[in-house]
C-alpha cells in the first residue's frame, strides 16, 4: 500500500543521508591557488547536444544517453558501491522497485524522458529516478553574478553535486564528484530548430540546474538548507499531494515559457515547490540580478543588486543571506576582495 511504499522511499533518503555523513573525510592541508583554468584547454572542453523538445519525451535524449551510458553506469554503480552495506545491501533492490513507479507520476514530461533515459542507457528505472530527485534532498553550491564597469553582467556557479559522496584517500577526491566530471554536458534545447535556451548539465538528468535563455536572462539554482526541507515536499508528493513544483523541473519551465527577466522573477518566486531553494536570476540590462530565497510555499525575500550604492555583485552559497555563514562552511569569506575592487577583467563562454 501506500504506507508501506512510503516508508521505504523515505528509507532511501535516510540511509543516503547517512552515508553522506559517514562519508566525510579530514581535512586537507596546503590547498594551493591555481591560476590560468579559464579558459579550459581543449581537453577539458564541454561538448554541446541539442535537446529536441519536437521529439516525443521518450526518444529525445537518446543521442545523449547513447554517448554516456558507460559514464552513467559507473556513476550508478559507485552509488551502490557506497550504500551497499546499508540495510544489509537490501538499498539498491529497494530503489530499484520502489522509486520506478514514481516516473508515472513526475509532471510531463519529465517521467517519460527518464523511462527513456532508462531504456537507451539499460540502468533500471528507479536508479534514474533518484537521481533526478536527489537535488530535492542534498547538495551544496555558490552562485555570483557580477556587474562589470561597462555595464556587463556575468553569472557564474559551481556545482557541488556529489559532495560527501566517497572520500577517495589517495588522491583527496570525492569519488562520486569525480564520476560526475565525465557526465557534464552543454544542452540546447531546441523547439523547430531553433535554440529556446541553453543549460550545463549532466547526463541523464532531465532538469535544470543553471541555463541560460540568450538576451533575456540567466539562472541558477542553489539549495537551501531549511527544517521545511525536501523530505517534507516529497512525503506530501507521494501521498498525493501534488501542487508543488519540483525544483529542478520549475528552473527549466521557466527558461521554457519566461519571455522576460521580471516574468522569471514572478515565476521563481510565486509558485509553490516541494523544497525550499535559492534562484539566483539574471537579466539582460544593467542592474538586473537578484537573488530570490524560496521557502515551499513562496518567497521569503527577493534581494536585488544595489548597483546605485556601490554592489556591484551578488553572492548565494547555501545559507540566508541575512545572516552569517557557519564558521564551518564560510563560502562568503574568499570573495570579500571584491568589496574592495572593481577594476577585473572578465570573459565569458556561452
Amino acid at each position: 500500500g501506500i504506507s508501506s511504499a512510503l516508508y521505504r522511499i523515505m528509507w532511501v533518503c535516510v540511509c543516503l543521508s547517512i552515508q553522506l555523513a559517514l562519508s566525510l573525510p579530514m581535512l586537507v592541508e596546503g590547498e594551493t591557488c591555481v591560476s590560468n583554468a579559464y579558459p579550459p584547454s581543449n581537453n577539458d572542453k564541454i561538448k554541446w547536444y541539442t535537446i529536441d523538445l519536437n521529439q516525443p519525451p521518450e526518444e529525445r535524449w537518446n543521442e545523449l544517453t547513447a554517448a554516456k551510458a558507460t559514464q552513467m553506469k559507473a556513476m550508478i554503480d559507485e552509488i551502490k558501491r557506497l550504500a551497499g552495506f546499508i540495510l544489509n545491501g537490501s538499498l539498491i533492490p529497494l530503489i530499484d522497485r520502489d522509486l520506478a513507479p514514481l516516473a508515472d507520476q513526475m509532471p510531463f514530461p519529465f517521467g517519460d524522458e527518464m523511462k527513456g533515459i532508462a531504456k537507451t542507457a539499460n540502468i533500471p528505472l528507479g536508479e534514474i529516478v533518484l537521481y533526478n530527485i536527489f537535488y530535492e534532498v542534498f547538495t551544496a553550491c555558490t552562485s555570483i553574478i557580477g556587474q562589470s564597469q561597462d555595464g556587463h553582467l556575468f553569472h557564474a556557479r559551481n556545482l557541488d553535486f556529489g559532495l560527501f559522496m566517497g572520500w577517495d584517500i589517495r588522491n583527496d577526491t570525492w569519488a562520486l564528484t569525480e564520476l560526475l566530471k565525465p557526465l557534464v554536458v552543454n544542452l540546447a534545447f531546441q523547439q523547430t530548430g531553433e535554440t529556446v535556451f541553453k543549460s550545463v548539465n549532466f547526463a541523464g538528468y532531465v532538469g535544470v540546474l543553471s541555463g541560460v535563455k540568450p538576451n533575456i536572462l540567466t539562472l541558477t539554482m542553489n539549495e537551501r538548507f531549511s527544517v521545511d526541507g525536501g523530505y517534507i515536499g516529497l512525503i506530501e508528493w507521494v501521498l498525493g499531494k501534488r501542487d508543488g513544483h519540483w525544483m529542478s523541473f520549475l528552473t527549466r519551465n521557466a527558461l521554457l515559457n519566461a519571455d522576460s527577466f521580471s516574468e522569471a522573477v514572478d515565476m521563481l518566486s510565486m509558485t509553490k515547490m516541494l523544497a525550499p531553494a535559492y534562484f539566483i536570476v539574471g537579466g539582460r540590462n544593467s542592474g538586473e540580478a537578484v537573488v530570490i530565497t524560496r521557502a515551499i510555499g513562496k518567497a521569503l525575500d527577493v534581494w536585488r543588486m544595489d548597483i546605485a550604492n556601490g554592489s556591484w555583485f551578488i553572492l548565494e552559497t547555501n545559507y540566508d543571506h541575512w545572516m552569517p555563514a557557519p564558521s564551518i562552511d564560510d563560502r562568503r569569506a574568499p570573495v570579500s576582495c571584491l568589496t574592495v575592487t572593481h577594476n577585473i577583467s572578465l570573459g565569458i563562454v556561452v
